[in-house]
């Protein structure tokens, strides 16, 4: 990246969650040990089975967690936003990464050296602390997903990620198309369906004018009813 590149991004203190909470030298150890890297759209940040190296603070851009499932079929388990960071449970767990991360879009993350945040976390009890109040935020989003994603409808499912990427990554300027684009196979992935299913459900939706579509932009007409059908299952 170049300097005016990197001018441009949000320094790391500003980006790490829990910077509140080092101390002034391990601020300045990660100040002076951390990497960025820059990943082109579609890249692959991590692979499932690999030795996990850093933890990974999202900078820029979006990236897509996912298992890959029967059939090797992709099951899309997160999708992040910068701020958020990942690559810590196998660091913890001293086991190989359990999942695939892949840049949805150009993305720039943050990497600081397992060993330090492993250190970190053994002698700073507030952060310490801090990271197991997110562990505890991220495990009970993941339990209400499981059984959204196992009990709702297709239609429910459907309603619910389409709310998720709405409250996750905001609208654009006319305050109704949500501002990240998926695939029709990423929509479906998320939602625990096939892309067969998920483009008929769409079209659905379209047709009892609870969205509207645009290539892969979505347009939010009826979020009351779709927060119904949500809700419903």
């Amino acid at each position: 990246m170049t300097k005016k590149q990197i001018s441009l991004l949000r320094p790391i203190e500003d980006v790490l969650s829990f910077w509140d909470v080092l101390t002034p030298d391990e601020r300045n150890f990660i100040q002076n040990t951390y990497t960025l890297h820059k990943y082109k759209k579609n890249e692959v940040i991590q692979c499932e089975g690999d030795e996990p190296t850093h933890l990974m603070i999202l900078a820029e851009g979006k990236v897509k967690v996912y298992k890959n499932g029967f059939g090797n079929r992709a099951q899309i388990v997160r999708m992040l936003k910068p701020g958020e960071h990942f690559g810590y449970r196998a660091i913890i767990a001293n086991e190989v990464n359990s999942t695939t991360v892949t840049a949805f879009e150009d993305s720039t993350i943050y990497l600081i050296s397992g060993d330090i945040f492993l250190s970190i976390l053994r002698h700073n009890n507030a952060f310490c602390y801090r990271f197991l109040e997110e562990l505890s935020f991220d495990l009970a989003e993941s339990d209400a997903r499981t059984v959204n994603l196992t009990q709702k409808h297709i239609r429910g499912r459907l309603a619910e990620s389409l709310l998720f990427l709405k409250d996750n990554y905001g609208l654009e300027e006319d305050g109704a198309t949500i501002s990240i684009y998926l695939s029709r196979e990423d929509l479906a992935n998320h939602s625990n369906m096939t892309t067969a299913n998920a483009i008929r459900t769409l079209a659905n939706f379209v047709n009892e004018s609870l969205i509207a579509m645009d290539g892969r932009k979505i347009k939010l007409i009826d979020e009351e009813k779709l927060r119904r059908i949500s809700k419903l299952g």
